[in-house]
């Protein structure tokens, strides 16, 4: 009897997260080791996350707080958990000046001359993490940008996408997988976790996100609060039409990691579009936007609000929020010219 199982592909076998980091930062002119050890940093961190959370329905940790984060959103004791693990382990690193999470209302700032600031949503999908589907962490890496004799600032955590260092997410799934991108002349890599072995290796070599799909993933429940052009593009990718592209499959978790990690594989669009009740849009554009914006561009894909490219959208504040359009450039391209229609 034929099977389909296929051995591993002899270039990615036994190659760690650190040890290909180190490879691709050794193309680049005047790399120093710091950015390759905050990477590894919060590859521990993503690795002691994953461990609570599989452990989570035995360890006490499911549930919430009774508190209520910046968000307005309740607190789950994983958030907390995820938020205090990621943002010791690299103040201990030494390579950051300044952390600024989902689940702060204010800048974490960390003493000394760190060279980078990261901008992180600990622990994505809190909604799901009781019902046991996929949930994640979501990061963004940028360069100081004041004086390191002197404390980082608020300017420093205030770039645009644009300006990333680097972004990934981790997939706390079937299996733990990492999600990292330098940007496009390093392209996109992913790594699963061993977890016998307790190390996360390459599995998912120069990802790119396939160029024509068949699937968008949206919550149709906020359809009452839309505005007609983004009704009016729902009914068009719902219709029969020319070509293999129309009619599309829904496909919807709630999470965005697992959304977007799907989209990023299969292709199609991801939209969280803005609506009478979240008019700015509901996603944060420092900790969920800005990273799989960065990420999806590198993967040659698109990244929109739209009306115009995610990461050249100016941050004026911490937790401020952006409608948010992923996927594969055409489909992306297709939302956007209904958008101009309004």
């Amino acid at each position: 009897m034929q099977t389909s199982w296929r051995p591993p592909d002899s270039g990615t076998v036994g190659i760690t997260l650190e040890a290909h980091v180190a490879q691709q930062m050794a193309m680049s002119p005047g790399a120093s080791g710091h950015f390759t050890s905050l990477l590894y940093q919060l590859c521990l961190a993503a690795k002691l996350v994953d461990s609570r959370v599989r452990q989570a329905g035995l360890a006490g940790v499911l549930g919430y707080t009774g508190d209520v984060n910046v968000q307005g959103e309740r607190v789950q004791k994983l958030d907390e958990l995820a938020n205090e693990t990621f943002i010791t382990v690299v103040k201990r690193g030494g390579k950051v000046c300044a952390v600024a999470s989902e689940e702060l209302e204010e800048v974490a700032y960390v003493p000394g001359a760190g060279r980078y600031v990261l901008t992180i949503d600990p622990l994505d999908g809190s909604s799901n993490i009781d019902c046991n589907v996929s949930i994640g962490t979501i990061f963004g890496i940028y360069r100081r940008l004041s004086d390191s004799a002197g404390p980082a600032d608020l300017g420093d955590v205030l770039q645009p996408g644009s300006a990333l260092r680097a972004a990934g997410y981790v997939v706390y799934g079937p299996s733990t997988m990492l999600v990292y991108s330098a940007g496009a002349k390093f392209g996109v890599h992913g790594f699963t976790l061993d977890p016998t072995i307790g190390e996360f290796f390459l599995s998912h070599r120069d990802m790119r996100i396939p160029d024509h799909a068949s699937t968008y993933s949206v919550n149709e429940g906020n359809w009452v609060r839309w505005e007609q052009s983004t009704r009016d593009w729902i009914d068009w990718l719902k219709q029969e039409g020319e070509g293999p592209k129309r009619p599309f499959g829904a496909r919807y978790v709630g999470s965005l990691v697992a959304d977007a990690h799907r989209t990023l594989l299969k292709g199609g669009v991801f939209a969280y579009p803005a609506d009478q009740k979240a008019k700015e849009g509901k996603l944060r554009l420092l900790y969920e936007a800005n990273p799989f914006a960065f990420i999806f561009e590198a993967a040659g894909g698109r990244a929109s609000d739209g009306r115009r490219r995610i990461l050249d959208i100016p941050p004026e504040k911490l937790h401020q929020r952006t409608p948010l359009v992923l996927g594969s450039a055409d489909c992306v391209a297709d939302f956007e010219r209904f958008a101009a229609k309004k």
